[in-house]
């Protein structure tokens, strides 16, 4: 079968949220409890290499003992809070989808082609973020949206896309991935996804070997992308499913060809 599925993550690769919404929003929910850090730009860069908010905040404050030890339950309650303020700031419309999304979206829909999203951040957050940059019925452009706790391990672990391949009874070798870390390219492909990665300033310069394209994002008409990772580095493309769909059959072919073992 052709490809017919596109699976995205969120944080970074739908909208570049980490800087300017999760940072700011973590910042105020460390203000309200009292604590005496701030992460700025650099040190929640550094920190992001951890997925999951409350494991974020767990490992800053392992390598930290100075600062005021807090239970888990503590830290849940702070990331309950963050999640507020992070939806506040999306709501303000202060989020914009990243360039090509919301087109490589409509053209997805109109081919007839599924849509997934495999996330570990909160169905909170992913709910504010479709509402205020796809309307009201955001949520409804996608067939299954995979988000939270609810698998064991987060990505790295190929947990959450296949769970989301199973919600979707999909074949991983008729979808495609959408990541924007290496953490996430690692999880879809260890879940047996091909992916393409769109690089953010905090993931610029990961290792993304496996991935189909890395580009620095899916460009639009007047304002192409440039690939720069993959065959035809630094060429301009405006990504579509034109494009997806030939990076896919290029890859089925080369594994086709490939001398088994």
């Amino acid at each position: 079968m052709p490809l017919n599925t596109l699976i995205f993550d969120v944080d970074g690769t739908l909208a570049d949220t980490e800087r300017d919404a999760h940072r700011v929003a973590f910042n105020r929910a460390f203000a309200e409890a009292g604590l005496n850090f701030v992460w700025d730009v650099e040190t929640y860069g550094r920190y992001l290499k951890v997925t999951g908010g409350k494991e974020r905040l767990r490992r800053f404050l392992d390598d930290h003992p100075q600062h005021q030890r807090l239970s888990d339950a503590d830290i849940a309650r702070i990331h309950r809070r963050k999640t507020d303020l992070y939806v506040e700031i999306v709501q303000s419309g202060a989020v914009a989808l990243r360039p090509g999304v919301a087109r490589l979206l409509r053209a997805a829909r109109a081919a007839g082609w599924r849509l997934g999203i495999a996330t570990t951040t909160t169905p909170d957050n992913v709910e504010a973020l479709l509402r205020s940059t796809l309307g009201e019925e955001g949520e409804r452009v996608f067939h299954y949206i995979g988000a939270g706790d609810i698998v064991p391990h987060k990505k790295p672990a190929p947990d959450i896309y296949t769970h989301v391949l199973q919600a979707l009874a999909a074949d991983p070798a008729d979808c495609l991935a959408l990541e924007d870390s290496e953490n996430g390219l690692r999880s879809a492909l260890a879940a047996g996804l091909h992916t393409v990665v769109t690089q953010t300033d905090y993931t610029r310069g990961q290792d993304f070997s496996g991935a189909l394209r890395v580009l620095d994002h899916l460009g639009e008409p007047e304002a192409p992308a440039r690939i720069v990772q993959g065959k035809d580095c630094g060429k301009p493309v405006c990504v579509g499913l034109e494009e997806l769909q030939a990076w896919w059959e290029e890859a089925h072919a080369a594994k086709s060809t490939r001398p088994s073992a």
